[in-house]
């Protein structure tokens, strides 16, 4: 017979399948709970998770995979529903069940946690707590748990339960020293996998494998809403200097409206004024977005330099501006989401990218395998904050190479004026604004190189008003060509110019 310990170690970095059909459906029988059973033995899952005393002893009995068996049960006095009498572990101990599981969060009970897991184990079995929380695991355990399981992260507030599982919660719990199995919304492979790389000994997965009802209504709603056309999204593109509102859909900018960025960022009056750049379109949209200069770390917007723009500390831009809206707000870095934007319907459309916006400074964005990559504190992609190292000490590329960096070398050369000046008397003939320029493309090329080194992309887009400028693009082919054939990359213009922002967050909130 099988220890404890031989059950555990047999379920240790396995698949274990819940089949537990609908509750009244056409699959809620005994026979249909023995058939998902057998299926899920043939298919390579180590355990089973079964519902219901007469379902356990039907699988044990057909089944050489231990058995995690629970009751559940809808009542009055208690949102208690999994396994909550001492009847009920007496019942599935005896049906045969090899591991029994409780409801082990902290709400009002029938019966205490630690009565039920001592009757557990004073039955042979062994005790799975399903938990909510780190505290409730701790608890749990201390009081004889063998198994800490999560599933009920979610389900033990009043909140709808979210749509991702609780990687969070498997971390914190692996770190307790006893085994873990998570559970719920594990419905991909890849978020099993996540589970398992968290630090979880096993993966309970059900829905997404024995309830035909829930992964039909997953792929109806798919499918339906990919064939609905969506409304415009209200999108954002927050500058140092300049604040555009646009509704957007796919490609196409139907209305915009641009005004100054006020300078007194987070106060009420600038946070009225954004938001009134959509008076009068209430009812046009059902989402909105912002491309944003700066930094987007969760729900925090803050200054990559803080000259552009002065963002007070902890400012949440997606709360304040979602409240004034009245709609959720889905907030990106400026230049990320003209990445996405050049990805999805320009020049980098369906390639592995990376894109560049040379303007007053330097933002990026990278798209790899059809997924924007955006860090995890929110920066990839921001080539213009890669350290220089010169004579004085290190600096941001995009002071060097930047449409202001270009003024400044200017003017140190005794010409004053901004990049758009050194442009033209460039194209006069000026070997002065040559040089700059070619010191300029020779600063980023070499980041580009870089760059192209470390993602390695199918092609570079260039955006931006010194990107684009004419000329600057042809400069820095040439510029590229001294270094290495393997690290000069395909360089692109961008294609939908200054709209790249607001047309890629638009499409990142329509997805979303």
């Amino acid at each position: 017979m099988s220890t404890g310990r031989d059950i555990i170690e047999g379920l240790r970095g396995r698949l274990v399948i819940s089949c537990q059909p609908v509750p009244d459906g056409p699959f809620d029988t005994v026979a249909s709970v023995v058939a998902y059973a057998r299926a899920a033995e043939a298919s390579g899952a180590a355990g089973l998770r079964i519902e219901g005393d007469a379902n356990v002893a039907a699988v044990v009995q057909a089944s050489r995979l231990p058995v995690i068996g629970l009751v559940k049960r809808d009542l009055e006095d208690s949102a208690v529903r999994i396994t909550p009498f001492l009847s009920d572990v007496i019942d599935l101990c005896e049906a045969g069940a090899a591991i029994v599981a409780v409801d082990a969060t902290d709400r009002p009970r029938p019966v205490p946690v630690s009565e039920l897991l001592a009757e557990i184990k004073r039955r042979g079995r062994l005790a799975m707590a399903d938990i909510s929380t780190e505290a409730e695991a701790r608890a749990a355990l201390a009081a004889g748990a063998d198994i800490v399981g999560t599933t009920m992260s979610g389900y033990a507030g009043d909140a709808p339960p979210p749509k991702a599982p609780d990687l969070e919660l498997v971390r914190r719990c692996a770190r307790l020293g006893a085994p873990v199995f998570a559970e719920g919304r594990y419905n991909s492979p890849e978020l099993a996998a996540a589970a398992i790389r968290a630090g979880a000994d096993a993966v309970v997965v059900g829905s997404a494998i024995t309830r035909p009802e829930h992964i039909a209504d997953w792929f109806r709603q798919a499918v339906e809403g990919a064939a609905r056309p969506l409304a415009p999204v209200l999108a954002f593109d927050i500058g140092g200097t300049k604040t555009l509102a646009a509704l957007v859909q796919g490609e196409t900018v139907f209305e915009r409206r641009v005004m100054p960025t006020p300078a007194d960022v987070g106060s009420k009056g600038w946070i009225a004024a954004i938001a009134g750049l959509a008076q009068g379109w209430d009812g046009r949209y059902e989402r909105a977005a912002a491309a944003v200069t700066g930094r987007i770390d969760g729900d925090v917007w803050s200054a990559l330099n803080p000259g552009t723009l002065a963002i007070p500390q902890g400012f949440s831009l997606t709360n304040v501006l979602g409240v004034a809206l009245g709609t959720p707000v889905l907030a990106v870095n400026d230049a990320q989401a003209a990445a996405w934007g050049e990805y999805r319907f320009g020049a980098g459309k369906g390639r592995d990218m990376a894109f560049l916006t040379v303007s007053s400074g330097i933002g990026g964005g990278i798209v790899l395998g059809g997924r924007l990559l955006r860090g995890t504190r929110g920066i990839a992609g921001s080539l213009g904050q890669v350290p220089v190292f010169e004579p004085t000490g290190p600096v941001r590329l995009e002071t060097l190479a930047s449409g202001f960096g270009i003024a400044e070398a200017a003017r140190r050369r005794g010409h004053d004026g901004d990049a758009r000046a050194v442009f033209a008397a460039a194209h006069t003939g000026e070997s002065w604004a040559q040089d700059t320029l070619r010191d300029a493309a020779t600063r980023l090329a070499a980041a580009i190189a870089g760059l192209q080194a470390v993602v390695d992309p199918e092609c570079i887009v260039i955006g931006g008003g010194v990107g684009l400028a004419e000329g600057f693009l042809e400069l820095l082919r040439e510029t590229l060509a001294v270094y290495p054939e393997a690290v000069v990359p395909v360089l692109a213009a961008a294609d939908l110019g200054a709209d790249a922002g607001i047309i890629g967050v638009a499409d990142m909130a329509a997805a979303s």
